[in-house]
């Protein structure tokens, strides 16, 4: 069996680290504050995978390269730029994200250590996560209003269980950027850390869990998954629907040309 380390050695964009039961992602773009492009959004959904799959691991800590935890996808390249000749046309039947799936399959505890910047599907991959502990820099934001667009499977599936449909509505329709005390006021985030201390205190929490019974530990987290949330396929698929027919329409082109240009956008609901 290819353990985690092996599978991500290849990896460009992403660094996966194994010590003592607990695997670490590192998303590692920080030119980019972590913007997602088509590699790093594979790189991602094979890093999660390896994590299920490698009997090593019983913790998974997800992160960002500094400045940022993850700004969402790469603007330039994914809405704005020209499609890979590798990826295949839009499908008939819509799909959830593949990395978001693969996140929300790993079987075993995923911790998010929010460093910087959550923000687009930054957010979406925080909320993946089991527990998120925040550093003091961290920022919060469903941003995909302002692109024209609806979230991913994390907004509809996690982020009204975790603050509450109300509350959810409020950052979904906005795109309101929130910092980490509102953060943990509201129960989005566990803790709140010094910067400095966001990795320490994110590992030993890692470590009190890597120390448990891993079956025990894995049957908890699908207790609670399967009790606690939906059904993120299905709801995913929904979302990749609308996410593509959206594409499509002024208001996101207009979204995507006035980030890059720097400038107030006008939506005219078309």
């Amino acid at each position: 069996m290819v353990s985690l380390t092996e599978k991500s050695a290849g990896f460009e964009h992403v660094v996966c680290g194994l010590q003592d039961h607990v695997a670490t992602i590192t998303l590692d773009r920080p030119q980019r504050r972590n913007a997602l492009n088509y590699r790093a959004y594979d790189e991602l959904e094979q890093a999660f995978r390896a994590a299920t799959a490698d009997p090593d691991v019983r913790c998974v800590i997800v992160t960002g390269a500094d400045p940022a935890f993850c700004s969402g996808d790469d603007v330039g390249e994914i809405m704005a730029g020209p499609k890979p000749a590798s990826r295949a046309p839009m499908p008939v039947t819509f799909q959830a994200t593949p990395a978001a799936i693969a996140a929300l399959e790993c079987d075993k505890p995923v911790i998010a250590a929010i460093n910087g910047a959550a923000v687009g599907w930054g957010m979406e991959l925080a909320l993946f996560a089991d527990i998120r502990i925040a550093s003091e820099k961290a920022r919060f934001g469903e941003l995909f209003v302002k692109r024209g667009l609806v979230c991913d499977v994390g907004g509809f599936y996690r982020l009204p269980a975790i603050v509450g449909p109300a509350k959810a509505a409020e950052l979904l329709f906005t795109g309101d950027i929130i910092d980490a005390a509102e953060a943990l006021r509201i129960g989005l985030v566990t803790q709140v850390a010094a910067h400095e201390d966001l990795m320490p205190q994110t590992r030993a929490l890692a470590a009190r869990i890597a120390a448990n019974p891993p079956l025990a530990v894995r049957h908890l987290k699908a207790g609670l998954s399967r009790y606690a949330y939906g059904d993120p396929r299905e709801i995913g698929a929904w979302a990749i629907e609308k996410i593509r027919l959206l594409m499509q329409t002024a208001d996101h082109k207009e979204g995507v040309a006035s980030f890059l240009e720097k400038r107030a956008p006008v939506f005219e609901g078309r």
